[in-house]
Formats: structure tokens, C-alpha cells, sequence
């Protein structure tokens, strides 16, 4: 096996972040070299559940977030700290924790029916729409 060294990722200036965001992931925003979102929800138990789907998400890519949370919220922050900048890898996994995290299978053709969100003792995230 060589030691083969993998080619310098591509850092983002801060324009081109906040050009990518805007392009891509709206509800996202650059702050203090992270890119973040905050993902509001119905209380402690879906706030848990958020977390453990990012970690999830996070560990399959081999890229991990930090996490803020508090009882009807998460907020994640991504920083490529090997490339001590924003990169591709921050961009992807922000893509696939949005699809996830904001799924909704009950506005989708199907049987999977969602949570409800009129009931308050089933309701899960508070979605973007």
C-alpha cells in the first residue's frame, strides 16, 4: 500500500460561500467561518431525533458537525477543519442533513403519511414551508 498524499480541497473565499447558499441551500448562512442552520422543532424528544440524524448522516460521510441544541432546536455548524475553511465536503453533507432532516412523506405521492403536525404529541419538525 503507498502513502499516497489525496490533492489540496478547493477552500471557499467568503464571497463564494455566501454565493453558494444563496444558490443552493437558502436557509443556510456563513457566520464566523461555519456555514450553519438552525432547525427549530416541536420539542425535546424530535430535538434528539434531529441530532442523532445528523450524527448518523455525519458519520456515514466521515465529516462531522458541531451541534448546538436546547429543547426546541438544533443548530448545525460545518468547517472543514483538516482545509481550515469551507469546502465541498461542508456543502455536501449541509445537502444531504437538509433532504433528510426536511423530508416530508406526506406531501409525496405514497403511504408513507408524515407526522402530524396538527397534533402537538406527534408533531416533529417545524418545516421551512
Amino acid at each position: 500500500m503507498t502513502d499516497e498524499k489525496k490533492p489540496k480541497e478547493k477552500v471557499y473565499s467568503e464571497s463564494e460561500i455566501t454565493e453558494k447558499l444563496q444558490a443552493e441551500l437558502p436557509h443556510w448562512r456563513y457566520e464566523n467561518g461555519w456555514i450553519r442552520r438552525k432547525y427549530k422543532t416541536h420539542g425535546w424528544k424530535s430535538t434528539l431525533m434531529v441530532i442523532n440524524t445528523v450524527g448518523h448522516l455525519a458519520e456515514a460521510a466521515w465529516h462531522h458537525p458541531d451541534l448546538k441544541a436546547s429543547y426546541a432546536w438544533v443548530e448545525v455548524l460545518l468547517q472543514n477543519h483538516a482545509a481550515k475553511g469551507i469546502t465541498d465536503k461542508d456543502f455536501e453533507l449541509a445537502k444531504k442533513i437538509e433532504s433528510v432532516v426536511q423530508w416530508q412523506p406526506g406531501k409525496e405521492a405514497g403511504s408513507l403519511e408524515g407526522t402530524p403536525q396538527t397534533d402537538q404529541r406527534f408533531a416533529y419538525v417545524k418545516y421551512d414551508d
